[in-house]
């Protein structure tokens, strides 16, 4: 059946769809630069990536083994709820399996929860500076933000979260440990703050990085789900266990809050082998530790550079250091990208004086840190006048 009228243009009705007034607040995510670009843009061979906090050892052998077993089946569907990882999840944890949720890397957690919990007008906290996502998915449902700031030295602020909150409040996100700063809550102030808070905001603690903390004060909130507290816990796959590339996290909570997320969540949103891949990689704590071990090295290797080159640093529980480069870090990170280091700018968390720069291997460390050096001296940089 032909329409009864024809426009000039065909194209021309496109520009009358009017997409949602939130997108017009929304920004993309910006990712680090993929190694291939920077190949083709300066014509290198070899690219160090210290830009995504990726595991720079690879992926869970046992991971990697459980995806080889797994090719066979692509032709099924996988499981719609992942039911093996989240018994494997439970067990690891010691929650329930009604306490899970998986999905496909963190993001889409945030997405989920976002669609679970938020309406229009509701107000959403977040640290600042943090991971962008959290903003994304609540401006995605009309919502609020509220940001505070860190204070002096990236450091949490209970008394500042808790002068935030109103009536509308719905979610308080607590990335700790912190992206892209590396700092994190401590025990104590987390459990005053989930006392003082009204027991109708939800908090969102964001352990991504969790198992990079050294602190002995440090909690990942698990513990708090067991104590009956309104708390959801994000963790990922795509960090320590080195399975960014198949794209697979979950979320622990009480039953009724995984409930009301599992009603938002797509069929088959986790492929089959990253489920094979991720219930192989939380056993394998021989990784885990190899790669903890040599995260805290990397750390301490990068601080011991740092302080020679006279840069200010933030000590980090993560796998990534945030670095204080001054007025000429924009200038240092082309220099660095032309020399085949890629770092990440702070300019997207409003830190235009400063790098997030990934642990690498000894090796990868060692040449950024080289690189540093030789940008600074050639270029007349003193970083300890900056």
């Amino acid at each position: 059946m032909q329409p009864t009228t024809q426009p000039d243009n065909p194209n021309s009705a496109l520009s009358e769809i009017v997409s949602r007034a939130a997108l017009e607040r929304m920004i993309p995510y910006t990712p680090g630069k993929p190694i291939w670009e920077v190949k083709d843009e300066y014509g290198l061979e070899r690219i160090v990536k210290l830009a995504s906090n990726e595991n720079p050892y690879g992926a869970s052998p046992k991971a990697l083994e459980a995806i080889r077993e797994q090719l066979s089946e692509l032709n099924r569907y996988p499981d719609d709820r992942s039911r093996r990882l989240v018994k494997a999840l439970a067990g690891h944890y010691e929650l329930e399996e009604t306490n899970f949720i998986v999905t496909n890397g963190g993001d889409e957690f945030i997405k989920l929860l976002s669609e679970a919990y938020l309406e229009k007008g509701d107000e959403v906290i977040v640290p600042s500076p943090t991971f962008s996502e959290y903003e994304f998915g609540a401006l995605l449902m009309d919502s609020e933000i509220v940001k505070v700031p860190l204070r002096e030295g990236y450091r949490y602020s209970i008394e500042d979260i808790l002068s935030r909150v109103g009536e509308r409040t719905k979610l308080v996100y607590l990335c700790t440990p912190n992206n892209p700063t590396g700092t994190y809550l401590p025990r104590n102030e987390l459990q005053e703050l989930l006392d003082r808070l009204p027991r109708n905001v939800l908090v969102v603690l964001d352990a991504a990085y969790h198992h990079f903390a050294s602190a002995d004060d440090y909690s990942n909130g698990m513990e708090f789900i067991k104590a009956g507290y309104p708390v959801v816990v994000l963790q990922t796959f795509s960090k320590i266990y080195g399975l960014a590339g198949i794209r697979v996290g979950f979320g622990a909570a009480s039953e009724e809050i995984i409930q009301a997320i599992l009603r938002v969540k797509e069929p088959f949103n986790v492929n089959a082998l990253a489920q094979a891949a991720a219930v192989a990689a939380l056993d394998d704590r021989e990784f885990v530790e190899r790669t903890r071990a040599l995260n805290a090295q990397g750390r301490k290797q990068l601080y011991e550079g740092f302080e020679r080159l006279s840069i200010p640093y933030v000590e980090s529980m993560g796998n990534f250091v945030l670095a204080d480069l001054g007025e000429r870090t924009e200038f240092v990170y082309e220099e660095l990208l032309k020399r085949g280091v890629i770092t990440r700018p702070g300019r997207g968390w409003g830190l235009p004086n400063c790098l997030r720069i990934s642990v690498g291997t000894e090796e990868e460390n060692k040449l950024f840190l080289e690189q540093l050096d030789v940008i600074a001296v050639t270029n007349g940089i003193d970083f300890k006048r900056l």
